[in-house]
């Protein structure tokens, strides 16, 4: 609030305002670069954090032009980072995405395996935005060091809780992330890393970040970063307790969920499930109508009709797909009356749907040894909807045949068999989409 009384002027002046402007300016930075663990001549404010990203990944990679035109990113990444990826390929850079083992997470051997001579930067998130797996930030930050090659860090979703491990050489994250008004972001860049700023130049926050600094937002950014961290050890403790009540009962109070990400290596506030046989955006509904505000990364709930494409990375189910963000705050009374509401909502998707209720109702009796199932022009979940309820009718050994165009089912059908214990045998053309063929095992 002071800094709406004292921050209105340009820091960049010399005259009394100014001078007070510059103050609150520099207190900032000294108080985000203590938070991050960097010097304050390291950051820099952008106008968001994806701005931070872009700005972030071109500098890099134009500084180390001379080295070669090679990025590296992980499957996972936010798209904030892939779209740069895209830009960069477009530009005749060469990309190498790597991915990622089921819970979300990349496997640091792989991921060094992907270094090359003429690798400019490599970029990896702390944590993921979607699933709460945590990245294997150091062991991947000493791979890139002993090749000489720069880790930017995207650490939007970790921040808050603490400063990111390892021995990166950008950073980059958002003020609402952790609590702060939107349109601020950081970027970091360690003194010796070689950065070129790109685009239009002028002097302001060295050069790397063009335009009038909004100074209430940064002096807002950096006070609530502070406050967050006060609290952030006590708080972690609380919130994952509650997440890991959410990931235990889940499966048992609603049949047929996967939980995804990983059990351990978590941030404390995320935890994401897939329920079969749903409709992603019917769900999101019914439970905003309970009064509970979730995320979904669903193709169900796309406008793209395609599902995420970190569930696509992990290779987990993604229809029925929720996100469930426990904020700092959170009451333990608002989770158990989210546990309570939300096997009524699925089980009432899945009634309006036509989907098997268990596993029994897809029995039938036994006929031909192979069946085809035309989904054609039907969106997700109802392609393995009607794969469930024929998989009984043919017998052990027998195989279903589902002809589908939704690109959805290319991740689901498989999940599926995993999570039903049948077999899926791959994936055939067909004049219109693909056949998607399973073989019955039990």
């Amino acid at each position: 609030m002071a800094s709406l009384d004292e921050g209105w002027a340009d820091p960049a002046r010399l005259y009394r305002e100014g001078r007070r402007a510059r103050l609150l300016l520099d207190a900032a930075r000294e108080a985000a670069a203590e938070a991050v663990g960097c010097r304050a001549d390291e950051l820099v404010f952008t106008p968001s954090g994806t701005r931070a990203v872009h700005s972030g990944i071109a500098g890099a990679l134009a500084g180390r032009r001379r080295v070669g035109r090679h990025l590296i990113v992980s499957a996972v990444e936010h798209s904030s980072a892939l779209h740069a990826a895209e830009v960069h390929q477009a530009d005749g850079g060469s990309v190498t995405e790597v991915a990622v083992e089921r819970t979300g997470a990349v496997n640091p051997s792989v991921y060094a395996e992907a270094l090359r001579p003429d690798t400019a930067l490599a970029c990896l998130q702390s944590a993921n935005h979607e699933v709460g797996t945590v990245q294997p930030v150091a062991e991947v930050a000493e791979a890139c060091r002993a090749a000489g090659v720069p880790l930017l860090v995207d650490a939007a979703q970790s921040l808050g809780w603490g400063p990111v491990g390892g021995d990166w050489s950008l950073l980059a994250a958002s003020a609402h992330k952790w609590g702060g008004p939107a349109g601020v972001g950081l970027l970091v860049v360690r003194k010796g890393v070689r950065f070129a700023p790109q685009g239009p130049r002028d002097e302001r926050e060295m050069g790397r970040a063009a335009g009038f600094e909004n100074l209430p937002a940064i002096v807002a950014a950096a006070a609530s970063l502070r406050a967050v961290r006060a609290e952030a050890a006590e708080e972690a403790v609380r919130l994952r307790e509650l997440t890991e009540r959410i990931r235990a009962r889940v499966p048992r109070l609603v049949p047929d969920v996967e939980v995804v990400g990983d059990p351990e290596r978590r941030l404390p506030g995320v935890v994401t499930f897939s329920c079969l046989y749903v409709d992603g955006e019917t769900l999101l509904h019914e439970l905003d109508r309970a009064d509970f505000s979730v995320s979904s990364g669903s193709s169900c709930t796309s406008s793209t009709l395609t599902p995420s494409h970190v569930l696509r990375a992990m290779g987990v189910l993604s229809e029925g797909n929720i996100r469930v963000s426990l904020p700092p705050g959170t009451r333990q009374e608002d989770v158990e009356r989210f546990l309570a509401v939300l096997p009524e909502v699925v089980a009432g998707v899945r009634e309006k749907l036509g989907a098997p209720v268990s596993a029994g109702d897809v029995l039938a009796q036994e006929r031909d040894e192979a069946l085809v199932v035309d989904a054609l022009g039907r969106r997700c979940p109802i392609p393995v909807i009607e794969l469930a309820k024929v998989i009984g009718d043919v017998p052990v050994g027998g195989t279903v045949r589902v002809l589908s165009d939704d690109e959805a089912a290319r991740l689901d059908i498989p999940a599926w068999c995993e999570m039903r214990g049948q077999e899926y045998v791959g994936e055939e053309p067909a004049d219109r989409g693909a056949a998607y063929v399973v073989r019955r095992v039990s």
